[in-house]
């Protein structure tokens, strides 16, 4: 009876020694498994990175926008308009119309001094006096 149960221990023993070698197996793939896993996460950890300086580059074309938009904004704010370009012309007008009346007034004086010259040496002929400039 000893004998029967050896042959059933050697018989159980080789089975689970057979078990044994499939889940040997089975872990080794899994282990394969494991590294192809890791090199993957590996691979997103790349990806992730190479994501996050794309963000941070659009955030940089962001603040860009936001600053051109603000400079837009008060160059709208501060444009000449047809207004103000009619205000200019009517300064302008009125300017040059008191230059013109100022330079005509110049000419009338400057007209007047010649006169007031030509008397002055008139009389001075008539009386006898030389006049010295």
């Amino acid at each position: 009876m000893n004998n029967d149960f050896s042959e059933l221990i050697q018989y159980l023993d080789d089975k689970f020694s057979k078990v044994d070698d499939q889940f040997s197996k089975i872990d080794d793939q899994f282990s394969k498994i494991d590294d192809q896993f890791s090199k993957i996460d590996d691979q997103f950890s790349k990806i992730d990175d190479q994501f996050s300086k794309i963000d941070d580059q659009f955030s940089k074309i962001d603040d860009r926008f936001s600053s051109i938009d603000s400079q837009l904004e008060y160059l709208k704010e501060n444009k000449a308009d047809k207004s103000d370009f009619n205000n200019l012309l009517t300064a302008v007008d009125a300017y040059a119309q008191k230059a013109d009346t100022y330079f005509q007034e110049m000419v009338m004086l400057s007209h007047k001094v010649d006169r007031h010259e030509k008397w002055l040496q008139e009389i001075a002929d008539k009386l006898g006096v030389k006049l010295k400039y």
